[in-house]
C-alpha cells in the first residue's frame, strides 16, 4: 500500500484513476514481461551516451594550455564575456575554435556524438577547419598559444555575425538538447519504478499498481522520445540553411585572421625578435611587445627595417675575404670579380648580353671601387644618428629621414652581433642633446632597449662635434679597458654644422691614436659645398643618399665593416 500511495502521489489524475482500476482488478503481471519491456529504457539509463559539447578532440594538455591561455589573455575573456551575454555556450565554441587553430592536424567529433546545444558550434568549427585558407593559417598558429589566441581574436566579428545568423538554428537545437535530457530522465524514472516493483514482486508476479507504475513510466518515456525525434529533425532542418552563410563567414574570417597574424610575426621579425625568443616569452608581455611595436614611432615603417636587415644579411654573406682594399665607390673597368650586381643582372637578358659583351671588352662595366688595404675592424662600432628637426622630413615614398637612418642604425647593430662587437647608438641633435645607447656584445640585445633606441627623437638643431666626441672617448675607453683598437663610426645626417680648428686637431689626434674609421651618410638631397667639406674632412668614407626607398644605398657599408 506504501507502493500505490507513492506511485498515486507521484501519477498524474488520470494515471491515479487507471492505477486505482488496476487495483480493484487485483491482477498480477509476471515481472519478466516487465523486465523485456523495459530493457531498452534500462540500458539507456545505466549508461546514457556521453554527449560532448567540445568539436575538437583536445587531450588534457591541449586542454590545460587553452585554460592558461585564457587566463591571461584579457581580449579572450572580454570576447567570451561580451558573446556569452548574447549567445550560450560561446566559452566552447572559443575554445574550439582556439584548439583548432593551436593543434596541428585538429580532429573533429561527428555531429551525433555532441550534445544537440552545441551543435552550430560544431558546424562553424567544421566550416573553420574544412576552409582552404584555414591551412594557411595553421602554418603561423600551431603550436603557438598566442598565435592561436590572436587568431580566435582576429574572428571575434566574423564570429558574432555567425552567431546571430544562427540564432534559430541554436534555439532549436536548444531545444532537442532538452529533448534529449527529457528522455534521459523517462528511462531513469523507468528503472526506478521497474526498481520498486522488483521489490514489491512475489514468487516472480507483481501487483497491478507497481507494475501499472512501471507502464506508465514506459509511456511516458517512449512520448519524450518521439518528442525528442521530432525536436532534432527540427534542429537539423533549421541548421541546414545556415551552413552556407557560416562558411562563407568562415572563408572571410579565416582569411584576415590570417593576415592579422602574419603581419604581427612579420613585425616580430623585422624588429629582429626571434621565434624562439617569442615562443619563451610570456604571454603577457608578448601582447605588450607587440602593443608597442604596432603603436611605436616607426611601427609603420617595420618593412623598411626588415628589408634594411634582410640585406645587410646578404651583404654578409656575398662579404669578399682578403680583398685587397676598402670598398669606397664604383668605377669603369673589366674585372669580372668586382662587377656590381645591376650589371651581372643584363647577362640574365638575352637582348642585354651583347651590350654587357661590348662594355667588358671596352672596360666600361660598373665595378666596386677599393681602396688601400685595411683590415677589418674589430673594436666597437658606433652609429652617431642626427635626430634633429629636419631629419622628421619625409622623402620619396613618404618614408622619414628618422626612419631611414635607425633602419640602417638597427642593421648596424646586427652586424656587431654578428662579429660579436660592442655597439653603441648615439642619438644626437643640438650641443646639449646626446642619447647614448650601449649593447654590448656579451649581453643580450633586449628588444625593450632597442625600442627605446629606435623610438627616441631629440629635435631641435645639429651638432657634429658632441656626438663625435663622444663616440671617440667611448673607444678610448673600450681601449683601455679591453686593449680594443680599430672601431667603427657611422655618422648618419642630413645637416651641417662647423667644427673648430682645435677640436678638428684634438679630433684626428684621437683617431690616429685609436685607428679608427669614420663613414658618412648624408642624407637627403646633395649637400651644399660647406656641408659636403665639414663631412669630407670628418670621415674617411662618405655616400649620399637621395631616395630612401632604397635600402641598398648603404649596402657597402656592411661589406666592410
Amino acid at each position: 500500500m506504501n507502493a500505490e500511495r507513492v506511485v498515486a502521489v507521484d501519477a498524474k489524475p488520470n494515471q491515479r484513476n487507471e492505477l486505482n482500476e488496476l487495483s480493484d482488478l487485483d491482477e498480477w503481471i509476471e515481472l519478466h514481461e516487465l523486465v523485456s519491456r523495459s530493457a531498452k529504457w534500462l540500458e539507456l539509463s545505466a549508461a546514457v551516451p556521453e554527449q560532448h559539447t567540445a568539436a575538437v578532440v583536445a587531450d588534457r594538455f591541449d586542454l590545460i594550455t587553452w585554460r592558461d591561455t585564457y587566463e591571461q589573455s584579457s581580449g579572450l575573456r572580454d570576447l567570451a564575456e561580451e558573446l556569452s551575454e548574447r549567445h550560450d555556450y560561446a566559452n566552447d565554441l572559443l575554445a574550439d575554435a582556439f584548439l583548432a587553430a593551436y593543434k596541428l592536424a585538429p580532429r573533429l567529433r561527428e555531429r551525433e556524438r555532441m550534445s544537440p546545444s552545441r551543435w552550430v558550434n560544431h558546424a562553424v568549427v567544421t566550416s573553420l577547419v574544412a576552409s582552404p585558407e584555414f591551412a594557411e593559417l595553421r602554418r603561423e598558429t600551431y603550436g603557438d598559444p598566442y598565435a592561436a589566441a590572436m587568431a580566435v581574436l582576429a574572428q571575434a566579428a566574423a564570429l558574432r555575425r555567425m552567431l546571430e545568423h544562427c540564432r534559430e538554428a541554436r534555439e532549436r537545437a536548444e531545444q532537442a538538447s532538452d529533448a534529449r535530457q527529457a528522455v534521459e530522465r523517462a528511462a531513469k524514472t523507468v528503472a526506478e519504478a521497474l526498481g520498486r516493483a522488483a521489490e514489491e514482486a512475489d514468487d516472480g508476479a507483481v501487483p497491478a499498481v507497481p507494475a501499472g507504475a512501471v507502464h506508465q513510466a514506459i509511456s511516458a518515456a517512449e512520448a519524450a522520445e518521439a518528442t525528442a525525434r521530432q525536436s532534432i529533425q527540427n534542429a537539423v532542418q533549421s541548421l541546414a540553411p545556415a551552413i552556407p552563410g557560416i562558411r562563407s563567414g568562415v572563408r572571410a574570417a579565416v582569411a584576415k585572421a590570417t593576415a592579422a597574424v602574419r603581419e604581427e610575426a612579420s613585425l616580430m621579425r623585422a624588429w629582429g625578435v626571434a621565434s624562439g625568443e617569442l615562443e619563451r616569452m610570456p604571454f603577457g608581455q608578448r601582447a605588450l611587445l607587440a602593443e608597442r611595436l604596432r603603436a611605436g614611432r616607426l611601427s609603420q615603417w617595420a618593412e623598411l627595417i626588415g628589408r634594411f636587415r634582410q640585406m645587410a644579411d646578404g651583404e654578409r654573406a656575398r662579404k669578399v675575404e682578403n680583398a685587397g682594399g676598402e670598398l669606397v665607390g664604383v668605377t669603369l673597368g673589366s674585372d669580372l670579380s668586382r662587377v656590381i650586381p645591376s650589371e651581372l643582372a643584363n647577362l640574365g637578358l638575352p637582348q642585354l648580353r651583347a651590350v654587357f659583351a661590348a662594355r667588358y671588352a671596352a672596360g666600361e662595366l660598373m665595378l666596386y671601387d677599393s681602396q688601400g688595404e685595411q683590415t677589418t675592424g674589430r673594436g666597437a662600432v658606433i652609429a652617431c644618428v642626427d635626430t634633429s628637426h629636419s631629419m622628421y622630413e619625409a622623402g620619396p615614398g613618404g618614408i622619414t629621414r628618422e626612419a631611414w637612418a635607425k633602419a640602417c642604425a638597427l642593421a648596424l647593430l646586427d652586424q656587431a652581433r654578428h662579429a660579436r662587437r660592442d655597439f653603441v647608438g648615439i642619438l644626437f641633435s643640438a650641443a646639449d642633446k646626446v642619447r647614448v645607447f650601449r649593447f654590448p656584445a656579451g649581453e643580450p640585445a633586449g628588444i625593450d632597449r632597442i625600442l627605446d633606441f629606435a623610438e627616441t627623437f631629440l629635435g631641435g638643431g645639429t651638432s657634429f662635434q658632441r656626438p663625435l666626441t663622444t663616440a671617440g672617448e667611448l673607444l678610448e675607453e673600450e681601449f683601455n679597458d679591453a686593449a680594443r683598437a680599430r672601431g667603427d663610426i657611422v655618422m648618419i645626417t642630413d645637416d651641417a654644422c662647423a667644427v673648430t680648428e682645435e677640436w678638428m686637431r684634438g679630433w684626428n689626434d684621437t683617431k690616429h691614436r685609436l685607428g679608427f674609421r669614420v663613414f658618412g651618410v648624408a642624407i637627403g638631397p646633395p649637400p651644399a659645398l660647406e656641408t659636403a667639406s665639414v663631412l669630407d674632412a670628418l670621415c674617411d668614407n662618405l655616400r649620399s643618399v637621395e631616395d630612401l626607398t632604397d635600402v641598398h644605398a648603404a649596402a657597402d657599408l656592411f661589406r666592410v665593416i
